[in-house]
Formats: structure tokens, C-alpha cells, sequence
């Protein structure tokens, strides 16, 4: 049975502008649109960093790939 792990913090919202940025028909506004979707997201879930888990990671420590503020 396949383990299912927990959805990284605004991870959807990240992935969604680094999509946005890297198509080949760059649109600035909607990537500006998802910028402003991540800072919310950000800002609501008090997200204090973003790191992108190494392959030395086991797959439990992937879930904790954003810190939250205190």
C-alpha cells in the first residue's frame, strides 16, 4: 500500500508560479496573479522559509520541507 505524504505548506501555490514562469508563453500577468496567491498563502500560514528536501532525505523528512514561524 503506497504511503500518501502530506501536501508541503502553499506547496501547490509555489509549484503553480514556478510553472507559470518557466512556460514558453510567458504570461506576466497570471504570474503575477499566482505571486500574489503564494504571499497570501505565505503571509496566512506564517511560512518563515522554503526549502526543497535533498535526495538524502528519507521520504518522511520531505513533509517537513517549509518552517513555520513560532
Amino acid at each position: 500500500m503506497e504511503k500518501k505524504l502530506p501536501q508541503p505548506i502553499c506547496g501547490q501555490e509555489a509549484v503553480n508560479l514556478l510553472n507559470c514562469v518557466s512556460e514558453a508563453n510567458f504570461d506576466q500577468e497570471k504570474c503575477l496573479r499566482l505571486l500574489q496567491s503564494l504571499r497570501e498563502c505565505v503571509l496566512s500560514k506564517k511560512v518563515k522559509k522554503f526549502s526543497i528536501p535533498s535526495d538524502d532525505h528519507n521520504h518522511q523528512d520531505e513533509a517537513a520541507s517549509v518552517s513555520k514561524k513560532p
